[in-house]
């Protein structure tokens, strides 16, 4: 009954994005809904492609097993992201009328810091997406009582998302988002409450994790190393994944630039308060049964994933399965959809583009999918052959744009002597000395992706006012405002 169910719902959603795909007539419907998104759909896609298959299985468990000091990434920097791009970024993206993000650094530094930034971004996505693609294929497998293995699991749950997001884009995200976020808030909702009865009730289960110190978030203050961890982890999401085409997705699809700002933080706002639902049920999983705990010691980091899933599938009714398993699939596929079309669109737009300038609309498209199916295996690729959890895949996706895109936008944004010279060497320089001390100085105080930040930063002041020996190939904000303006926009 239950792989009916999941079978099913499969179809609905493949239905769903097709019907939407109906929408797309030009690349600009394809990326960006055609820029008219209401708010509360606007607010849906924010909230459903952020609350991913690392939200609901694996920030859980970590918080499960570290608490709250585990987590300062997501669900924390995660919804600082949210917030700062809708205050800082929204306005400006939506009234420079661009298709992706990395046209942005194309009017702004010229081509060279267009396919550097745009390389880096789209790389940032293969752990982000894998991550999908890895929970996807452990519901099949779990589904399937262990009679698919994991592997092709994940490629059938890939498959799933590809059919309905290569035709419709960012149409079919959108509507789907909308399905998918209501089936998540219900259905989390309703398996929260049975979980937290057999737990004994919430305050009960509030109690036992505060004795247990779960809600202590900051380290104590003579330890410098926990510290600067935590500052790592909380820098990657907060500041890193705001270089994002699926950020500059969603807001840019919204039908006026204060739908954009307004959909931004309330969605941001909604995941920041419901990212705490899944936490409580797996901290409930380990109360109500505490043998769950034994996957804490597994040399596998993944293992810890299964604690929601074992559970439901080992106590829980038909009804609550169902409403578990829809809601997990939800929060997968939304996130999913977002995180294939958006490296899609930026590979495509500024990297492959440049290259090509002269492909007609139709053309276009069609080499959008073309990329789209490909990123997808590079993804599934990636996956198939990581051991890391969920939670750790995204954090080390968004420390490429921190360390690579982070200041090369906010500079092109708010300081106008920063030029082509200053973003191409914050861009080498700041990727540069992050792998540099990730791989062969991992052990030092201060982490790798916040090092690798700093030289970002200074390199950018430096190449920026040293005496020009690049010619600067970008355009000043002004200047490209007034002539999105004068285009007619």
């Amino acid at each position: 009954m239950l792989v009916t169910f999941v079978i099913v719902y499969m179809i609905v959603t493949i239905a769903i994005g097709l019907m939407a795909a109906r929408r797309v007539h030009s690349a600009k419907d394809y990326l960006v809904a055609g820029r008219s998104l209401p708010l509360y759909m606007n607010v849906a896609t924010v909230f459903a492609t952020w609350f991913g298959a690392e939200t609901v299985l694996s920030v859980s468990a970590t918080f499960a097993r570290d608490g709250l000091a585990g987590i300062p990434g997501d669900p924390f920097g995660a919804s600082v992201c949210l917030v700062l791009a809708a205050l800082l970024f929204a306005k400006l993206f939506y009234r420079m009328n661009l298709l992706t993000i990395g046209d942005f650094y194309k009017k702004r530094y010229g081509k060279s810091v267009e396919v550097l930034t745009s390389t880096a971004i789209v790389l940032s996505y293969l752990g982000w997406t894998s991550a999908q693609m890895t929970a996807l294929g452990l519901v099949i497998y779990g589904l399937s009582g262990g009679a698919i293995e994991l592997n092709t699991a994940i490629l059938l749950g890939a498959a799933v998302v590809v059919v309905y997001t290569i035709f419709g884009g960012m149409w079919s995200v959108a509507f789907t988002d909308l399905f998918q976020t209501v089936i998540i808030l219900v259905g989390l909702s309703a398996v929260a409450l049975l979980v937290g009865d057999l737990a004994g009730g919430f305050g009960t289960v509030v109690e036992k994790a505060a004795a247990d110190g779960k809600f202590a978030f900051f380290p104590a203050a003579d330890d410098t190393a926990a510290w600067w961890a935590m500052a790592g982890a909380f820098f990657a999401f907060a500041f890193g994944s705001i270089p994002q085409q699926d950020v500059f997705q969603r807001m840019t699809s919204a039908k006026d630039e204060k739908t954009a700002v307004r959909g931004t933080i309330l969605g941001g706002l909604i995941y920041f308060c419901f990212a705490f639902v899944p936490m409580f049920i797996a901290y409930s999983a380990l109360v109500a049964d505490p043998s769950l705990g034994g996957l804490f010691a597994s040399e596998d980091a993944r293992e810890i994933q299964r604690i929601l899933p074992d559970l439901v599938l080992g106590q829980m009714p038909l009804w609550a399965q169902v409403l578990f398993f829809g809601a997990l699939l939800s929060a997968i596929l939304s996130t999913a959809s977002g995180a294939l079309l958006a490296p899609t669109a930026t590979f495509t737009e500024n990297v492959l583009r440049p290259f090509v300038p002269n492909m007609s609309d139709r053309q276009f498209l069609l080499t959008l999918r073309v990329v789209l199916v490909t990123f997808t295996a590079c993804a599934l690729l990636f996956a198939v052959n990581s051991e890391s959890t969920m939670y750790e895949m995204v954090q080390n996706a968004y420390n490429v744009t921190l360390t690579g895109a982070f200041v090369a936008l906010v500079a092109g944004a708010y300081w106008k002597r920063a030029n082509t010279q200053g973003a191409l060497l914050s861009v080498v320089m700041g990727v540069g000395t992050w792998l540099f001390f990730h791989n062969f100085a991992p052990d030092t105080l201060v982490p790798a992706n916040l090092i690798g930040l700093a030289a970002s930063a200074v390199f950018m002041v430096i190449g920026s006012l040293l005496p020009p020996v690049l010619r600067h190939e970008g355009h000043s904000i002004e200047s490209i405002l007034r002539g999105s303006q004068e285009g007619g926009h």
